[in-house]
């Protein structure tokens, strides 16, 4: 018989445990990573859009999509689809950074368009984010290679 060495749990689900680097690439097994963000975390608004900016900042646009799928599957239903179009954003970001220009622009877009009803809740700044995506996406698919720090868009508005 066969062993499987493929990290899954007793059920066959995938345990992911292999390390990462900052855009969320799996490493070998043994080589130093990113540390991954904790699955299932419930955050208020205000911490969810903290610790994504954080990792944005950080060029970790990918642990800013897990942060954002946290608040998507824990967060009330009338506001899945808005932490589910900033997930979008964040790893539309992780794809034009990896160089998978169709990919991340289409995800930008799909992004852009899933937030755009939203009338700036909890301070995100859902204009100056669709325009952003919009932008970054065309760049994107006109084959422009993507930092994802210096690309990092701002959530919300600095305040002071």
């Amino acid at each position: 018989m066969k062993e499987n060495r493929r990290d899954r749990d007793d059920e066959g689900r995938a345990r992911s445990a292999r390390p990462r680097d900052g855009l969320g690439r799996p490493l070998a097994y043994g080589a130093p990573g990113v540390e991954r963000q904790p699955e299932g975390v419930v955050r208020t608004p205000g911490e969810t859009l903290s610790e994504a900016q954080r990792l944005l900042d950080a060029g970790k646009p990918f642990h800013a999509h897990e942060v954002f799928e946290d608040a998507w599957k824990s967060g009330p239903e009338a506001e899945r689809a808005l932490w589910k179009g900033m997930a979008q954003l964040a790893v539309g970001l992780t794809h034009a950074a990896r160089g998978n220009a169709t990919g991340g622009a289409r995800l930008l877009l799909r992004g852009a368009e899933a937030i755009a009803g939203f009338r700036d809740p909890y301070g995100i700044d859902v204009p100056g984010l669709t325009a952003w995506a919009r932008e970054l996406a065309g760049r994107v698919a006109g084959g422009e290679e993507v930092d994802a720090a210096r690309e990092a868009p701002r959530l919300t508005p600095i305040t002071h």
